[in-house]
């Protein structure tokens, strides 16, 4: 079993997400049409697997037929998107001021964690957490959220302003960044969602379905455990080929609805958790913490994991 050090740690979350990104926008559209991981059944222990399903009246899954390929130019550049409307991880640190790009302050370790990493790899960063800041997406790459919550894509400020709370113009479009975003994945964008990101935008439908048709439940202590790489892939390559187990210590979240119709990436053995679950009975027979899929014209990857700063500092 391979112990957690400097790569293998990053990997997990910062590295493997960094591969993601270069075939969610640099790759072929073929990057994601490998057969999905097998004999996941439809229901595994009475849990929540079988329970929702819906199409999120999109194009979406495995196949590289619903990636819209439309050739937008785009720079070698990404931007980290970690805006908090309610709880807020340690490792994000004090609220960032507003703009693009702010000085970063000592506890702000996600953030400077991340830029530190991609620029490692010759890819530039912007960072925000200004929602007005979530324009002229298609310069990038692609868009991380990391460790997000509640409704991040609202500009709550202007929803108490007397004056634009009774206005029908431009500057009182207080869910724009909804439609941008969603408008840049159909112009073929990447966007990667770490962590706490399934703690974000929970009543919005087409931001669930961009999650591979998941959402946060629940969750045990942050503990150790095990997690195995079960699919060939340009993100998890880099840590192991399938069958590969790591040590890694997370919140290990149970989700509702379940991902389907995604590529799996990444598996929790729970059978290496002292606590699984809070209310939720838990996966105990196939618990994923990474995948990707094709989503409404663009690429997307996911991963649950990135509760604590040590996932992006031990590089």
């Amino acid at each position: 079993m391979k112990k957690p050090g400097t790569t293998l740690v990053a990997a997990a979350v910062g590295a493997a997400a960094l591969a993601a990104l270069t075939s969610l926008s640099l790759g072929s559209s073929s990057a994601l049409a490998q057969t999905t991981f097998p004999n996941v059944p439809s229901t595994v222990d009475a849990t929540a697997q079988s329970m929702e399903n819906p199409s999120y009246g999109v194009c979406r899954g495995t196949d590289p037929s619903c990636y819209h390929n439309w050739g937008v130019p785009r720079q070698k550049k990404v931007l980290l998107f970690t805006r908090t409307a309610g709880p807020r991880h340690a490792s994000l640190g004090t609220a960032l001021p507003t703009g693009l790009n702010p000085a970063l302050v000592a506890n702000n370790s996600t953030q400077a964690d991340m830029v530190r990493l991609l620029n490692a790899e010759g890819i530039a960063v912007d960072y925000t957490e200004t929602v007005t800041n979530l324009s002229n997406l298609g310069q990038y790459m692609a868009v991380i959220f990391f460790s997000n919550s509640r409704d991040v894509l609202f500009d709550h400020g202007r929803a108490v302003n007397p004056a634009l709370a009774v206005s029908t113009t431009t500057s009182a479009y207080l869910d724009q960044s909804k439609v941008l975003l969603r408008q840049y994945m159909r112009a073929g964008g990447g966007f990667v969602a770490v962590h706490n990101a399934h703690g974000t935008e929970y009543n919005w439908p087409w931001y669930e379905g961009l999650l591979g048709n998941s959402n946060y439940y629940d969750h045990g202590n942050f503990q150790a455990g095990v997690m195995e790489i079960v699919s060939s892939d340009a993100s998890t390559d880099p840590i192991g080929g399938p069958g590969a187990r790591i040590d890694f210590s997370d919140e290990w979240y149970n989700l509702v609805p379940f991902p389907t119709n995604v590529k799996f990436l990444a598996t929790v053995d729970e059978s290496t958790l002292a606590t699984k679950r809070s209310t939720h009975p838990g996966f105990p027979s196939f618990h994923p913490v990474a995948w990707c899929q094709y989503y409404d014209g663009g690429r997307a990857w996911i991963t649950t994991l990135g509760h604590d700063r040590r996932a992006t500092a031990d590089l």
